[in-house]
């Protein structure tokens, strides 16, 4: 996979989101013309477009925003958890600790509660701008935990 593409309403706060989560912006374009419209199946589309990776170069995100024609919502706004297509992206972070509080100062909200899943990983959802949840890990060091 090359990357996943989120279409937003807000393109500086959704990258200031990301920017939080230690993404970061590898390139900024304007398209538009005949191309893109047929490849979007849409007349007179102009869009801006972010594409930013993860801090290790594998994983890239790219957030578009349309200036036409005007995006249109798919769903209900804040759609729980089990509803039908695409819900969340899952971030691997170091310390959940200290990522939520970033997350938060850019208005971003938890979805649940932060839990601890076994003696694996400690994990929790945050919905950012457009709704857009990320799934946040952070795998526990078997290490610290003392021997049975």
């Amino acid at each position: 996979m090359d990357h996943v593409s989120v279409v937003v309403d807000d393109l500086e706060a959704a990258i200031g989101f990301f920017a939080a989560l230690g993404m970061e912006v590898e390139g900024k374009a304007s398209v538009e013309g005949d191309e893109v419209d047929r490849l979007c199946a849409l007349d007179g589309v102009r869009a801006d477009i972010a594409m930013m990776r993860t801090p290790d170069g594998h994983g890239k995100l790219e957030l578009t925003k349309y200036r036409t024609p005007k995006a249109l919502g798919a769903e209900q706004a804040n759609a729980p958890a089990n509803t039908f297509g695409l819900r969340s992206l899952m971030f691997a972070v170091d310390d959940i600790d200290a990522v939520v509080p970033r997350l938060r100062a850019t208005g971003a909200e938890l979805v649940g509660e932060m839990v601890q899943y076994e003696d694996v990983y400690r994990l929790c959802y945050v919905r950012g701008p457009e709704g857009i949840i990320v799934a946040l890990a952070e795998q526990l060091d078997r290490k610290d935990k003392p021997a049975a």
